[in-house]
């Protein structure tokens, strides 16, 4: 063609290609937005940066909204637009360069008449593509080129003479390629250079938000929750919304069409089988279709379930074009949730009774290669129940029916396993649901079975007897049976060198849980020292995330057994630690006995911070924590009737000191307690002789209980007696400090009743000082109206000052009472809201619970968690309930 003189451009196209055929103008068009297109401002933003760099790639599977996305974008540019819609003709250079340059001419764009034009379909002429390089480099603007559909485009030729042009037209030409696949452009080199622009599908998948607005503008309103499960459903695929919501537009009731969508039958499987199934070879289709029952695959995986052996290249190019075959990283795929259910609809109608077959290999094959849980799905899902449940039992798994991590999935799989499944692993499994749920009177029947069948067989299933064991541990916690959880226990030592070290390895949970039973059950026959041994072994273990239960139960033990030895200090500080398990493992309360926020509420009682004893014990009935623990009921009981007590309600409390707990055999701390109790309420209700009856009987062997009844003889008027009882105290027990400030006050009354005020003074001063270490002002409130002069003025004045006395006013009052509660801070004051999050803190709350209980999301808890840190200079949440504490703001 010759160029015309005035504009050196070349004269109109003939308007066809190399072969003759008319060049379609149709694929010059810029797309138009249908009614309803909802434009997305971040992705637009992205988009602006492709005017930056010379290459933009916009990937994403059929129907993510690639091309729309585009298209409006470059509407709205005043740079000039290119738009070509590829096509599968287009593997010829010549076909494809003459259509290039006629999109350029159709956009307003001159092409110089030096460029010429391709004069055969295979080839292109190097000079045509120097010239055009050469002419849009030369030029005072920026030419946008659009290229949709690209993936359409194979030939490496082409690749290569569009990355020449590309390369050498300068800041001239900005390429945009929208496409389901990568394109053979060498992109390493433009990521690793910063001059690409991306965006993928994971970028491409509309938000909540935007789905509710892209459905509102179908006239389809659902409500918040109904949107985010029909996003998570779709994984934002923007077919799939858009799909769906014509569709609910032609029902009675669109929110239950969206919460019944059946994506089998509907438009959204028409569009995938036909967009994306049918375009594929029969080999890969029929690849497709066998490993839509696995919710992750890899090549091996696959071969098993195909008997074929190339699945890594076939998986590998799945992924490449879009195909709904995402990688999940380190050789492993899955298929996007709607296209796998799809497919397996297809695969029931093309092959029936096939996918239980193909789930059975996969579950055997995933069992062998350790993925256990996935394994046990694959067995449910097959029907294969016998297969399941020895799988669960004979790998030692049995624990994570407790361990709060995979409980309730495991649980809600074994809810549907046939009655007709039977033998001893079934009903192990069955004994296990019930028990973890603390239902003795379901549970048992199916252990005794187990056991029994077990007995009948001669079996030697050393996995199957160890999984017995620990159950039969579980059942005697929870009817408070010591003697029948030392025989699980010694079962349990004799059956571990039969099993597999590597599975005693794998789940230590399980000998965890079976201490953590034998520590319970000890600590509630009174045998604290044994039960520390087995307690603390579990929670000095370093195991992670499937140790977390055992763990935070042992802590929470221990923690009771430091409160009931009079040890507040350490007790406070093992049950944080609990909380702190709890936390960084997000254990649900409901798995656990939630021991721990019993001994902080009793230590909070102890300090005479009731309101925050009152939320934790509440706090504590709310999460409705799995109890059926005698210890735990016995703890929650006494704790209620001391806080009881301490505001004053001592009929209540007597009634609470007077419950029973169902147990085989009695505890004898729990009898002391509430002995204990039961005095202070007698007493607290002016009479002493009953306080001292009751307390008496239990007196000679807890110093507790002798210090109580020394204080009923003294409220009886016998101070001699009262002597004598505290200086017959046991040898044997040796109490921490909130029973020895009892001690010490009672022989300083005393003293004072003799007329011995010196040594009054002296013991008080004694007592002060033990007690303001843990800021114990209950035994100084518990004292009665003696103490209150002497508290007034002088030594003692100064050291019950600012923790057990309030500061002297005009009109001070010299009884102890509760010092301010917020003091100055001598570091930065915590905010309102921080404020709330530090007692929600206190109450032992996961961040999540935090989260749902201000009505904010669980980022901003944790940006107002560091804040607390930084402002308390701590690094843990335990540390920052403990320095709060000390400084009065809780």
């Amino acid at each position: 063609m010759a160029a015309t003189a005035e504009t050196g451009a070349e004269p109109a196209s003939t308007g066809v290609d190399p072969t003759g055929d008319p060049l379609l103008r149709t694929r010059f068009a810029l797309p138009k937005r249908p009614a309803g297109f909802l434009r997305r401002a971040r992705l637009a933003r992205h988009l602006d940066q492709a005017l930056r760099t010379p290459l933009t790639m916009v990937n994403g599977p059929a129907g993510a909204g690639k091309t729309l996305l585009v298209a409006d974008w470059a509407a709205g540019l005043r740079e000039p637009v290119v738009w070509l819609t590829a096509d599968l003709a287009d593997q010829a250079p010549g076909i494809f360069w003459a259509y290039l340059l006629e999109a350029l001419r159709a956009a307003g764009v001159p092409v110089a008449a030096e460029v010429g034009c391709p004069a055969q379909a295979g080839r292109v002429d190097r000079r045509t593509l120097t010239c055009l390089a050469a002419d849009l480099e030369g030029r005072d603007h920026t030419t946008v080129v659009v290229l949709d559909e690209f993936d359409r485009v194979s030939s490496p030729e082409i690749a290569e003479q569009l990355q020449f042009v590309l390369h050498h037209a300068g800041h001239g030409l900005r390429l945009v390629l929208v496409t389901r696949t990568e394109p053979l452009l060498p992109l390493h080199r433009y990521r690793a250079s910063g001059e690409m622009t991306e965006i993928r599908d994971a970028e491409l998948a509309f938000t909540a938000e935007e789905a509710g607005e892209l459905l509102s503008r179908h006239g389809l309103h659902l409500n918040h929750s109904a949107v985010r499960a029909l996003v998570d459903r779709t994984e934002g695929w923007a077919a799939g919304l858009r799909l769906c919501a014509l569709a609910a537009r032609q029902v009675a009731d669109p929110h239950l069409y969206v919460k019944q969508f059946e994506a089998d039958h509907s438009a959204v499987a028409d569009f995938l089988l036909a967009e994306v199934l049918d375009r594929q070879p029969p080999g890969t289709q029929d690849l497709l279709l066998r490993i839509s029952v696995l919710d992750r695959c890899c090549p091996d995986l696959v071969n098993a379930l195909t008997l074929r052996t190339d699945a890594e290249p076939v998986l590998a190019a799945l992924h490449r074009q879009n195909a709904f075959v995402q990688y999940l990283g380190h050789s492993w795929y899955g298929l996007h949730p709607l296209f796998a259910e799809i497919l397996r609809a297809h695969l029931r109608e093309r092959f029936p009774g096939l996918e239980p077959e193909l789930r059975g290999r996969a579950a055997r094959w995933l069992r062998r290669s350790g993925a256990l849980y996935e394994a046990l799905v694959q067995g449910a899902a097959a029907d294969d129940w016998e297969f399941t449940a020895n799988a669960v039992v004979d790998d030692l798994a049995i624990g994570q029916l407790f361990t709060g991590l995979r409980s309730e999935d495991l649980s809600a799989l074994f809810a549907r396993m046939s009655p007709e499944t039977t033998g001893p692993a079934p009903d192990l499994v069955r004994a296990a649901r019930e028990l973890a749920h603390h239902d003795l009177d379901h549970g048992l029947p199916h252990l005794h079975r187990a056991e029994r069948d077990l007995a009948a067989n001669g079996s030697d299933r050393a996995p199957v007897r160890l999984g017995c064991a620990l159950l039969e541990a579980l059942a005697a916690r929870m009817t408070g049976s010591p003697d029948r959880a030392e025989r699980a226990a010694e079962e349990a030592r004799a059956l571990r060198q039969d099993v597999p070290a590597h599975l005693l390895d794998d789940h230590p949970e399980v000998t965890a849980l079976l201490l953590t039973h034998l520590g319970s059950a000890r600590l509630w026959a009174g045998r604290f020292d044994a039960a520390r041994d087995a307690l603390s072994a579990v929670a000095g273990h370093p195991g992670g995330a499937a140790m977390a239960l055992p763990r935070w139960e042992a802590l929470g033990h221990l923690a009771l057994i430091d409160y009931l030895n009079g040890r507040p200090g350490p007790a406070e500080h093992t049950a944080l630690a609990a909380a702190d398990q709890a936390e960084r493992y997000s254990l649900p309360r409901q798995s656990g006995s939630g021991i721990a926020p019993l001994v902080l509420a009793a230590v909070l009682i102890d300090r005479d911070e009731l309101d925050d004893a009152q939320a934790l014990l509440d706090a504590s009935a709310a999460s409705r924590p799995l109890t059926g623990d005698p210890v735990v009921e016995a703890g929650r009981t006494l704790t209620r009737g001391r806080l009881l007590l301490a505001r004053g309600d001592a009929r209540a409390a007597l009634a609470a000191a007077e419950a029973s707990v169902p147990a085989a055999v009695s505890s004898p701390w729990a009898e002391d307690h509430a002995a204990l109790l039961a005095s202070a309420a007698h007493l607290a209700q002016g009479r002493p002789e009953s306080a001292r009856a009751i307390v008496e009987r239990v007196a000679r062997h807890r110093t507790a209980c002798a210090v109580e009844a020394a204080r009923a003889r003294l409220a009886a008027g016998h101070v001699e007696g009262a002597l004598d009882m505290i200086d017959s105290l046991p040898e044997d027990d040796r109490p921490g400090p909130a029973v020895t400030v009892r001690a010490t006050l009672v022989r300083a009354q005393a003293a004072h009743e003799r007329g011995d005020l010196v040594t009054a003074r002296r013991l008080v001063a004694r007592a002060l000082l033990d007690g303001r270490r843990g800021q114990l002002r209950r035994p100084f409130l518990e004292a009665g109206p003696w103490l209150r002069p002497l508290l007034s003025t002088g030594r003692l004045r100064e050291l019950a000052d600012g923790w057990l006395l309030s500061r002297p006013g005009p009109h001070h009052d010299p009884r102890p009472t509760m010092p301010d509660r917020h003091p100055v801070l001598a570091v930065e004051d915590l905010s309102a809201r921080e404020g709330d999050v530090l007692r929600l803190l206190a109450e032992m709350r996961s961040t999540e619970e935090i989260a749902a209980d201000l009505h904010v999301s669980v980022n901003t808890v944790k940006t107002h968690l560091k804040s607390i840190y930084r402002k308390l200079a701590v690094s843990r949440r335990s540390d920052a309930v403990r320095r709060a504490r000390e400084r009065r703001l809780l």
